[in-house]
């Protein structure tokens, strides 16, 4: 794989809308696990989820919709998920800034 950080790479909106029975969560922190090595390795920027409307939005950094699906089928959630895969124009948030100045 490329480096996350190569200028091939593109942000992808992920939103997921699922739904919940006991062996969803039972599989949730096996979920967990494979996020946070998503984070860690720069593929995902970040993740959120709704539990009260059960959706849920990343940010995935991808050469292209393909790869995006293929490290959202990783996940032991899959099956029970609709996915929406969007490729962002602009991203913009307070991580990408400068930080405040801050005179002594």
């Amino acid at each position: 794989m490329e480096n996350i950080n190569d200028e091939k790479f593109s942000k992808f909106q992920v939103i997921i809308r699922f739904y919940m029975d006991e062996t969803f969560m039972k599989l949730v922190p096996a979920h967990r696990v494979y996020i946070n090595s998503l984070i860690d390795k720069n593929v995902v920027d970040y993740y959120a989820v709704s539990m009260e409307t059960q959706r849920s939005w990343m940010i995935v950094n991808a050469p292209d919709k393909k790869e995006v699906q293929h490290y959202l089928e990783q996940s032991s959630l899959y099956n029970y998920w609709t996915i929406e895969i969007e490729e962002l124009f602009v991203y913009d948030s307070q991580a990408y800034r400068l930080p405040a100045l801050q005179l002594n």
